[in-house]
């Protein structure tokens, strides 16, 4: 598969090259000397042929993020890459080039038509993300084992693809049967069309297979929707903050890398106590999770009539506003058309500063009714703000009152732990526990102080464990509603405040304009 130029000095992809390409594939004679003087920007290019360059890597690319086509046949390419920026192509020629592996893909999610024919390429692989995939040529390959293009049935809308010249092809009709039946979405097939019958016949001599890749796949999709809805519920929880409190995530943490409180949990006794404790621990953690999902709930509800009235609040303004503009605009069409009748210039120019004082007064009139909005705005902002932080301190108290309960429960457990460990002391001095214990729980039974600091020790590792809880959603919640005020207001409020305060400026320059160049013809 080498090339006669071969031989040749690779080239580079760099600007002079690319400006070349750009400017030969672009807009000729005038237009185009035009184009060449002025520069273009590789921003606006969608076509970009680089093909019979002797190209041997892919670079400096980055730049033409809209490029929708791009030709790089006939180099001596070795690997895909440097194009993760070219989100918008469509259509992509690697053909006659050295590649041996299909990758760097990953980013090209809109692209329909991808041509690898002629190069090394052994195996079908890593293009997950080509979901809009409608052609693929990947003939005169190294493909060997047909299997492999059973990857190409996850392409629902592929349509056309040319395999031919691999070495699976060497036995033509087991190939041909083995694609239309297992890649039966398939209209064409090296560039023909398969027929109904062929479809039918492939399917006959495959049906056993092909129903078991069919069982496997909707096995496989349906655990994909099972995931899909798990991390929707998932997302929920986070954003009530409550994730995992409806399981024993809390309570399995606290012993995750407590060591000794392990081997504590082993002595006789304490199996029936621990389970008391996690059941009611757990019931507790269940009512958080229960409470946190409402209060979300709340919470977003508020955001969203906050919105509505800001909305609400801005249509009523913009309505006032145009009925204003509408009535300056009959008061302008008949000055207007006054102007084109008079002759007298001392009544011209009463008339037009009788004119421009009505247009600084509807200055003065929108820019006041924008004043209006932004009161408005800030009053609405206001009250929002303080209803959500009533909100989040509300749930924070209810919060920290439920793992005080926690806390509560295990300051319980504790105790009883150590009243355990006592009794379980005296009972291995007095070797009454021999076959009892395992002999990494006897190495805590050393003496007193060695087992009430292990005791102690695994129930200051619990509460720091509830006390990390209570702090990562206090921190979270607050640093939301910090946040989203923020934006509200230097995002939301001002940039919306400074696009209408330049829109009236305009407007207004626009009416001075006019009427100092008396261009009494334009309409409204």
């Amino acid at each position: 598969m080498s090339r006669l130029y071969d031989t040749v000095e690779p080239s580079v992809i760099d600007e002079d090259m690319l400006q070349r390409a750009v400017e030969e594939q672009g807009p000729k004679e005038e237009a185009g000397k035009l184009a060449k003087a002025e520069g273009i920007d590789f921003n606006d290019v969608t076509n970009l042929r680089l093909d019979f360059k002797n190209i041997l890597k892919i670079d400096n690319l980055w730049e033409f993020t809209n490029l929708v086509k791009l030709q790089l046949d006939n180099n001596i390419i070795e690997k895909i890459e440097g194009m993760e920026l070219l989100v918008n192509l469509v259509w992509l020629d690697l053909s006659f080039n050295n590649i041996e592996v299909i990758e760097g893909l990953g980013t090209l999610t809109k692209l329909q038509d991808l041509t690898v024919y002629n190069n090394r390429i052994s195996r079908i692989e890593n293009m997950d993300n080509l979901k809009d995939l409608q052609v693929l040529s990947i003939g005169n390959n190294q493909l060997t084992e047909l299997e492999n293009l059973v990857y190409l049935r996850k392409f629902k809308k592929l349509k056309t693809l040319n395999a031919t010249g691999n070495p699976f092809c060497e036995n033509v009709e087991t190939y041909k049967q083995y694609v239309v039946a297992y890649l039966s979405h398939l209209e064409f097939l090296d560039y023909r069309l398969i027929d109904e019958q062929s479809k039918v016949a492939a399917k006959e001599i495959y049906a056993m297979p092909i129903d078991e890749i069919i069982h496997n796949e909707e096995a496989e999709e349906r655990k994909q929707k099972e995931n899909e809805i798990k991390q929707k519920e998932l997302q929920i929880h986070t954003k009530a903050y409550v994730e995992y409190l409806d399981g024993s995530s809390l309570f399995d943490s606290m012993y995750a890398e407590d060591s000794d409180g392990q081997r504590l949990n082993e002595m006789p006794g304490v199996d029936e106590l621990l389970a008391g404790f996690k059941e009611k621990f757990l019931g507790v953690c269940q009512k958080i999770f229960e409470y946190g999902l409402s209060e979300n709930e709340k919470r977003q509800a508020e955001v969203n009539q906050f919105w509505e009235c800001v909305e609400e609040a801005k249509t009523e303004n913009k309505e006032a506003g145009m009925k204003i503009i509408g009535t300056f605009f009959e008061e302008r069409k008949r000055v207007l058309a006054e102007l084109g009748t008079i002759t007298d210039n001392q009544v011209i120019d009463d008339k037009i500063e009788a004119y421009q004082s009505q247009i600084n007064e509807l200055w003065d009139k929108l820019m006041s009714l924008e004043l209006q909005l932004v009161d408005q705005l800030e009053d609405v902002i206001k009250d929002f703000e303080r209803n959500m932080q009533e909100m989040v301190s509300t749930f924070l108290e209810n919060v920290k009152a439920h793992l005080t309960q926690c806390r509560d429960l295990e300051n319980m457990h504790h105790e009883r732990m150590m009243e355990i460990s006592i009794v379980t002391l005296e009972k291995v001095i007095k070797n009454e526990l021999d076959d009892e214990i395992t002999e990494e729980l006897r190495m805590l039974f050393v003496d007193k102080d060695t087992i009430i600091g292990a005791v102690s020790s695994s129930h200051d590792l619990h509460l720091l464990k509830i006390d990390n809880k209570e702090d990562d959603i206090e921190t979270r919640i607050k640093n939301w509603l910090s946040a989203m005020m923020e934006k509200i207001r230097n995002e939301e409020e001002i940039k919306r405040n400074r696009v209408r305060v330049v829109e009236i400026n305009h407007q207004i320059d626009h009416f001075k304009e006019e009427i100092d160049n008396l261009d009494f013809l334009q309409g409204p």
